[in-house]
């Protein structure tokens, strides 16, 4: 698959790729280092983002909806007014992220690392949380 010119591949280094504008909804990006990119208001509905690198990433006001993002790290990432609804976020890494009015309805948080992350008006109504690290 190929996106602004970018082959996209397991394990794809995306650090430096220009994103705007792209069509990301049900890509594959399974491993993806996405690190540092700016993907505010990006369409990334039902993407498989598992394992994928996205620390520090800014996807405020990202459409993530039934998005899988299973064992991604997601530490210090600003996921302000996110959409996460129906999420797949099993034993993510989402250390001080910052979820502010995320919407996180039903996603499914097994096991994940949401310690020091920052859940403020968000909307967890249905979300499991089982086995999550909430702490500070």
């Amino acid at each position: 698959m190929e996106i602004n010119g970018y082959d996209i591949g397991d394990g794809s280094d995306l650090r430096d790729a220009d994103l705007t504008r792209a069509n990301l909804q049900g890509s594959d990006l399974r491993g993806a280092d996405l690190r540092g990119e700016d993907l505010r208001g990006e369409d990334l509905r039902g993407a498989d983002l598992s394992l994928a690198k996205l620390a520090g990433v800014k996807l405020v006001g990202a459409n993530l909806t039934d998005a899988i993002l299973a064992y991604a790290i997601l530490a210090y990432a600003d996921l302000t007014d996110a959409n996460l609804s129906s999420a797949e976020l099993r034993d993510a890494n989402l250390r001080g992220a910052e979820l502010i009015r995320a919407n996180l309805q039903g996603a499914n948080l097994y096991g994940a690392d949401l310690q020091g992350a920052d859940l403020t008006d968000a909307n967890l109504f249905g979300a499991i949380l089982t086995g999550a690290n909430l702490q500070d």
